[in-house]
């Protein structure tokens, strides 16, 4: 992989499980499993990058616990705490359609539908009932919810996502 290569954060070491060298880990994926779905993650922390290899994963009660090569003792896996877990964007799985990872849509224009530029889309925010964006721009931040109601839609190439959402809103 190239130094070009975007990655994307998807979760952190939070710990150690046992002595025999398993993370916690602190998913940011949809589905607890889903970073094993990646065998190879690149960890990064205060300017320290390494790639890693998973060995073993497993979800236990709701948590991932992962076991790395190399990585066969307690003290060994507590030096990799609060360090971020990183996925090559070329390596996610294809979403499905009218389906959009969250890393794609954050840094897209967002338009309204009489052509009026609302702002870039910062960040998005679960609540629990959808996902909303998160736009800074011109007329200041404005949180849209990401449901067809207001998406009309995601232009992909373009980067630009249209809404029904005017700036009285």
């Amino acid at each position: 992989m190239t130094d070009t290569q975007k990655w994307v954060a998807m979760g952190y070491i939070k710990g150690v499980f046992g002595i025999k060298g398993w993370l916690k880990i602190a998913a940011g994926t949809e589905y607890t499993d889903s970073l094993l779905d990646y065998p190879e993650w690149r960890l990064q922390k205060d300017g320290k990058i390494r790639t890693v290899t998973i060995e073993a994963g497993k979800v236990v009660s709701g948590e991932l616990q992962v076991k790395l090569e190399g990585i066969d003792d307690r003290d060994t896996a507590f030096a990799l705490r609060g360090y971020t877990i990183e996925i090559a964007r070329e390596d996610f799985i294809p979403a499905d359609e009218g389906e959009y990872y969250w890393a794609d849509l954050v840094g897209m224009t967002v338009k309204n539908q009489d052509d009026v530029d609302l702002g870039i889309v910062n960040n998005l925010m679960e609540t629990g009932a959808h996902d909303v964006l998160v736009i800074n721009g011109e007329y200041g931040q404005k949180l849209i919810p990401f449901v067809s109601q207001y998406i009309l839609n995601v232009d992909t190439s373009n980067k630009i996502i249209t809404v029904e959402w005017g700036l009285d809103y």
